[in-house]
């Protein structure tokens, strides 16, 4: 399991006024859009944006438009809808924001290389832009980029050394390269940074099971639950860290609360089937294994060897 970073939309155009019941300006027709946008109003806030598009209005009001309506369709997901729109607000406006924005639209939609030209394009603006460098490292990552990666990580930070999501990833891509140590630090720091920052909590987790610390794996999981308690995703992953750890009870309701959150979960069902034959209940085991098999045939392969072990194991 790997978790990866969102990215942040910022509205480009923030200034408040009093909104008209029905905007006759290009002004009043942002600002109904932006506070349509801000009450999840997606549809309502680009044809508010779109209005003001039309009435061709002096440049500075017409980039608000093009930027806002492109973060919009990013809110969407609308992500050629979002480069088309940074595109026109780049032919107003050089600025290193639209040139970063369209990136974000580019890596989002998997257009590795184009997103690394306009983040580095804004970094040739605004030489000391951590976010376009942080983004450049996220986009060279994806790309199987790792030494780049980092590169730009490391640069972020030096920019500015708070910069919480620059350690999280930058702890992400050392644990691609198996730098597990190095990995935990990244989370470590990016945690003091921000308590509360659970995705830091998961992977740093990940990172000690895979160094076999198990104890501090669990007790990672354990916090992450804390702060989102309805995320199977994590129940499991501290029922496989409890079930390296040989704490078989521990894992098994690890594995069942997966289970009641997700009936579909086919893993779950298989592993605790494992457990539940080491305990000696081959009676539910094959109840399990039975279920895991139904939601996913190709599991049967997975654990073919340990069925055909389980003979020789006394039932109960």
């Amino acid at each position: 399991m790997k978790i990866f970073t969102l990215l942040a939309i910022v509205l480009t155009f923030t200034q408040a006024f009093a909104q008209p019941k029905s905007p006759r300006t290009s002004e009043e027709y942002i600002n109904r859009g932006l506070d349509r946008q801000s009450k999840g109003d997606l549809d309502g806030a680009i044809e508010d944006y779109t209005k003001v598009i039309s009435f061709r209005p002096n440049p500075l009001i017409l980039v608000a438009a093009y930027n806002n309506r492109a973060n919009t369709r990013m809110m969407k997901s609308d992500w050629d809808g979002a480069i088309e729109d940074y595109t026109q607000a780049i032919e107003l406006q050089h600025s290193p924001d639209n040139y970063n924005d369209r990136g974000l639209a580019f890596l989002n939609k998997g257009k590795y290389d184009e997103a690394i030209a306009d983040f580095t394009k804004a970094l040739e603006l605004v030489p000391q832009f951590a976010l376009a460098y942080n983004n450049r490292g996220n986009a060279r990552r994806a790309k199987g980029d790792a030494a780049g990666a980092l590169s730009d990580y490391d640069q972020a930070i030096k920019i500015n050394p708070s910069y919480f999501e620059a350690y999280y990833n930058r702890g992400a891509a050392r644990q691609d390269q198996k730098d597990f140590e190095g990995a935990i630090k990244d989370y470590s720091e990016a945690l003091r940074l921000a308590p509360q920052f659970v995705d830091a909590l998961i992977n740093r987790g990940l990172a000690k099971q895979s160094k076999k610390e198990f104890e501090g794996a669990v007790a990672d999981f354990t916090e992450a639950l804390k702060l989102k308690a309805d995320d199977s995703s994590i129940y499991f992953a501290r029922a496989t860290a409890r079930q390296e750890a040989k704490d078989l009870s521990g894992a098994l309701a690890d594995y069942s609360k997966v289970i009641e959150m997700d009936p579909t979960n086919a893993q779950a069902f298989a592993n605790r089937a494992v457990i539940e034959t080491l305990q000696g209940n081959k009676a539910q085991a094959d109840r399990d294994f039975d279920q895991a098999f139904k939601l996913d045939p190709s599991l049967r392969s997975q654990f073919k060897e340990f069925i055909e072990g389980r003979r020789s194991r006394p039932n109960r």
